[in-house]
C-alpha cells in the first residue's frame, strides 16, 4: 500500500487548508482499510488527529481540533481529505496519512494497528 499526502503550505492564522491523501496498491481491492491523519511538530512526538473507516461512515477526530478539522473520503475510493479551518500557529507540523487494514468496513484506526505511512506534507501557520 502506498500513500501520498499533499496540500500543505504556508497559511496565515485563521486560514484554511485541505490536505489530500492518495492511496494506492493492489491490497486495497481486498479487505477493509481505514485511513488516518497524524501530525508531528518539531520536537514533538507524532500524534494521531483523525481517522475514517473504510466505508466512510465512521470517523474520529481528536477533541482538540474536532471543531476545526474534518476528515472525509472522496468520490474516488482512493482519496481521503482533511479539511482544516481556523488554523493556528500550533497547528504547524508535518502531516502524515496512514492506511490500516481493519476487519470490518466500519472500524476505525487502532492505536496499535499496523500502519502503512506515506511521506508527510508540511503545514506552516504564521501568526
Amino acid at each position: 500500500v502506498q500513500l501520498q499526502a499533499s496540500g500543505g503550505g504556508l497559511v496565515q492564522a485563521g486560514g484554511s487548508l485541505t490536505l489530500s491523501c492518495s492511496v494506492s496498491g493492489d491490497a486495497l481491492d481486498f479487505g477493509y482499510w481505514a485511513i488516518g491523519w497524524s501530525r508531528q511538530a518539531p520536537g514533538d512526538i507524532r500524534e494521531p488527529i483523525s481517522c475514517i473507516s473504510s466505508n466512510g461512515r465512521s470517523t474520529y477526530t481528536r477533541p482538540s481540533v474536532k471543531s476545526r478539522f474534518t476528515i472525509s473520503r472522496g468520490s474516488a475510493k482512493n482519496m481521503v481529505y482533511l479539511q482544516m479551518n481556523s488554523l493556528k500557529p500550533e497547528d504547524t507540523a508535518l502531516y502524515y496519512c496512514a492506511a490500516e487494514e481493519t476487519s470490518h468496513s466500519d472500524y476505525l484506526c487502532d492505536a496499535h494497528g499496523v500502519k502503512y505511512w506515506g511521506k508527510g506534507t508540511l503545514v506552516t501557520v504564521s501568526s
